[in-house]
């Protein structure tokens, strides 16, 4: 077995795996039984090395593990394989700390629950804290580069104060002064209460969500493709972002400047955004109390930053239950001949015995990320499965935003403990997977069944309502035409596509229940008990 993570593929760098060898890893946290790298398999003289190795090894399949950009990596080396007659299988395995990786087809990651129960443990043990002492605001970042799910799901274990999530942010275009100012106003509504202690949570990604800020990190990112040296970018800015710059306190700075990560992205682990907050709300605290705008006592601030600390954490019952499925199902994909496709478990919220196993296509969960917006915009790029923000119309985000005046006010904390591996909370699951409705596969067995029940056989004509786009009539009237039951059926099976989205799905089942009622209702003597359908 390939090990090194890519580097290790490129390099042809083996380890034959034995029970002996297994036995102290299972149920262990970390990667380093096969390593990992951050290489990704792009290029030319990086997808041959992989094929040159799977040829050599005489692999008959090729488990790639990951989140977004290695299964991405895995569908577009599957093709290639194919296209050279290589024999190689290439299969894809959800796994990804930040939780970024959601779609019809998966529901979450490997290592999501576990990097979450780890972090909420630290924040509420922060939460307590602050409410003991009385008299410091705690700043802490988590992981979620692109997404803010680690952050979202924290906030709903542990009940912090404040809680900003980059997709808000990035919706409501807020600007760093806007937040800074969101923020001081909690921390002198809380001073009215008497209350000079706090907990503000942050991902990572936030500071690429504020527009200002994402548009001076793309400068920087654009100097350091051109091979400008450190220590002249900050001349060659634009005015307005090198007058950002200059605002920005000096070790702000400095992070910001530091080399890209492997994909050109910036080190966003290494950007201190929670010091940046904390250092500008004093800031601004100080002016209020000049000002007269606020009395109450002096800010202190406290930073942290959780991230690594829970990558190697023991992994939760959860997260083990689900490695051992997928890779048995990655296992029976490649035995049954499958390439480009991942491993996929549906109906996670359950019991184990109740989950549904499943080979999903990658290419169902890619798109071609449009580049530009507008009505003229082109997808510019090639096919790539692109992380999943956090549904900001979802229930967990609606029961958030319910609870937030409270959480701001009330000092309404909880404490989840460490990770339990027996008896009372050994098997609780990620707050925001029991919450949603994500059982996609089985929403389509459900329309199977409608699908089933209007048969090509069946003789009755079904009524469709529709509204009048025209408005010939009066009071939005509506109209009804005359369908045919195969028509309908047609019609679904042609707009439901594999990877579709769960709003489509969901209005095919809902069109199909109407179907069968209105048949079960003409299907039946007149004379019979049946409820009476009004059709507005």
């Amino acid at each position: 077995m390939p090990a090194g993570g890519t580097e290790g593929l490129f390099a042809n760098k083996t380890l034959v795996l034995t029970d002996d060898v297994l036995a102290s890893y299972k149920n262990q946290g970390g990667f380093d039984l096969l390593g990992r790298s951050i290489d990704q398999i792009r290029t030319t003289k990086q997808v041959n090395a992989a094929m040159t190795t799977c040829r050599s090894l005489n692999l008959d399949g090729l488990v790639i593990i990951g989140g977004v950009t290695s299964n991405s990596d895995a569908a577009q080396l599957a093709e290639t394989l194919i296209q050279n007659n290589c024999k190689t299988k290439v299969v894809g395995v959800p796994v990804s700390l930040n939780g970024d990786l959601k779609n019809q087809f998966v529901e979450t990651t490997v290592g999501f629950d576990t990097v979450c129960k780890v972090n909420s443990q630290l924040v509420s043990n922060v939460c307590l804290d602050a409410i003991s002492a009385g008299k410091y605001y705690y700043f802490v970042r988590l992981m979620g580069r692109k997404a803010s799910h680690v952050a979202f799901e924290c906030a709903l274990q542990s009940h912090p104060n404040m809680l900003i999530l980059g997709e808000e942010v990035a919706l409501s275009k807020l600007t760093l002064m806007e937040i800074i100012n969101k923020i001081c106003d909690g921390v002198q509504a809380r001073a009215e209460l008497g209350k000079y202690h706090g907990v503000l949570v942050i991902p990572e990604g936030l500071i690429e969500s504020i527009p200002e800020m994402y548009a001076i990190i793309q400068e920087i990112n654009i100097l350091h493709n051109n091979n400008v040296p450190v220590a002249e970018m900050s001349s060659q800015l634009s005015p307005w972002a090198a007058a950002l710059f200059q605002f920005l306190p000096p070790f702000i700075r400095r992070e910001l400047l530091l080399h890209q990560e492997s994909d050109n992205s910036a080190q966003l682990s290494q950007i201190d955004t929670e010091q940046l907050l904390a250092h500008l709300v004093e800031t601004e605290m100080i002016k209020r109390t000049k000002e007269g705008r606020y009395k109450g006592r002096k800010f202190s601030s406290v930073c942290h930053f959780f991230g690594y600390p829970a990558r190697g954490s023991i992994p939760s019952n959860f997260d083990c239950d689900y490695a051992y499925a997928l890779g048995r199902i990655s296992l029976h994909m490649i035995t049954v001949g499958l390439t480009g496709y991942m491993a996929s478990v549906a109906n996670l919220k359950d019991p184990v015995d109740k989950w549904r196993c499943a080979a999903a296509p990658l290419t169902a969960m890619m798109s071609v990320k449009r580049h530009l917006r507008g009505p003229g915009a082109i997808p510019i790029g090639r096919p790539s499965i692109h992380p999943s923000p956090i549904d900001l119309k979802g229930k967990a985000y609606e029961l958030l935003r319910e609870k937030a005046s409270s959480f701001l006010l009330d000092d309404f904390y909880r404490t989840p403990g460490g990770i339990q591996f027996e008896g009372p909370g050994s098997d609780a699951k990620p707050i925001t997977l029991t919450i949603e409705n994500q059982d996609y596969m089985g929403d389509i067995e459900i329309l199977k069944e409608y699908l089933g029940k209007v048969g090509t056989k069946n003789p009755f004509i079904c009524f469709r309502v529709v509204s009048d786009r025209k408005k010939r009539f009066p009071f939005k009237k509506q109209v009804l035409t005359l369908t045919c039951p195969t028509m309908m059926r047609c019609h679904v099976r042609t707009m439901v596509k594999p990877g579709c989205s769960r709003e489509i799905l969901k209005a095919a089942i809902s069109s199909m229940v109407s179907v069968t009622d209105v048949l079960t209702v003409m299907s039946h003597p007149l004379n019979t008990e049946l409820p009476l359908y009004h059709f507005k």
